[in-house]
């Protein structure tokens, strides 16, 4: 039974209660979603295990002890949380005729996405600004990139997520639903949430749309002003080392527009429903995660000698036993 009936729910009274929503998924095809099951399972596994192996490289390598890498990590570990707030449900699911979660479960999901989301922001934002210090004032470098201040940074982008999580939250688990429960995505994600509710849900759309496109916006604009400084200061120094910034600073801006993208095309048509709605979900969710350390590893000569060491390691201890 999904549903319960109270007698009344903020003012709607001999209303029934929503328990339980009911996952429309990726796709409704058997054979498809077996298929799905193996690809989503191998794409989860290498995201979880990337992004561990990055943490575990910054933690052992003395080498990557400095502030770019500390961020970096902390990125890594985001990423863990994104990709596994709502993904292994997934996956889950796909071996399950009924797809369902919970009230509590659902009001769960729609909070770390945000928090996740909402810190990756900022500390994407943290990290140009490190770099903006690192490239226009290397000399103050490591005065003003101290452990106190990425410590401050890590913790204020966290800080920033749950407070924009939690006023998300605020208005949405007191909405009264009280029927309609099919969320067509593999997650409860916010708008088509509040859409079931029993109630003209307008002005509620516009408030998710600008707390939400606020955020982005902000941090996009801090993001796109620091690169610009970047490889203006860089040009006006040395004229040829325009190029060489934008190789130093590739990854970084590989990984802000892999992330921004998605987001800017839910809030060209935030509330209408297309068919790649739930490829940016599985985007956002499941590749971002993954191909985050495949850049910086691949881009990264620092990561990749660090890579190397490690790996040498563990063959020299299989050696010795």
């Amino acid at each position: 039974d999904n549903f319960s009936s109270p007698g009344s729910v903020n003012g709607w009274s001999n209303k029934s209660v929503v328990t339980e929503f009911i996952l429309l998924g990726l796709s409704s095809s058997q054979e498809l979603q077996l298929f799905l099951f193996l690809i989503f399972s191998v794409f989860y596994g290498a995201a979880v295990l990337g992004n561990i192996l990055i943490i575990l490289i910054v933690i052992t390598d003395s080498r990557l002890h400095s502030p770019m890498y500390f961020l970096l990590s902390n990125l890594s570990f985001i990423d863990v949380c994104q990709a596994t707030f709502a993904t292994p449900k997934m996956i889950a699911d796909f071996l399950s005729k009924h797809k369902t979660i919970t009230f509590q479960g659902c009001m769960s999901q729609i909070f770390f996405l945000h928090v996740f989301g909402g810190s990756e922001m900022v500390l994407l934002v943290a990290m140009a600004y490190d770099r903006y210090i690192a490239i226009c004032k290397p000399l103050h470098y490591m005065t003003i990139m101290s452990r106190k201040v990425c410590a401050i940074l890590v913790g204020v982008s966290w800080a920033i997520g749950i407070l924009h999580s939690s006023s998300h939250l605020a208005f949405t688990v007191d909405l009264p639903f009280c029927g309609p429960n099919k969320v067509d995505n593999f997650f409860c994600d916010l708008p088509l949430v509040i859409k079931l509710a029993c109630l003209d849900t307008y002005v509620l759309e516009i408030l998710v749309l600008t707390n939400s496109g606020l955020l982005s916006l902000i941090c996009f604009l801090l993001l796109l002003i620091s690169y610009t400084v970047i490889l203006a200061t860089v040009h006006r120094q040395s004229p040829g080392g325009t190029s060489k910034a934008l190789s130093t600073l590739s990854a970084h801006i590989t990984v802000v527009v892999l992330f921004f993208g998605p987001l800017i095309f839910i809030y060209i048509w935030p509330f209408e429903s297309f068919p790649i709605d739930k490829f940016i979900s599985v985007f956002f969710t499941v590749f971002t995660p993954f191909l985050n350390p495949m850049i910086y590893t691949l881009r990264n000569k620092d990561v990749k000698e660090a890579m190397k060491k490690l790996r040498n390691q563990h063959v020299g201890s299989k050696e010795v036993f």
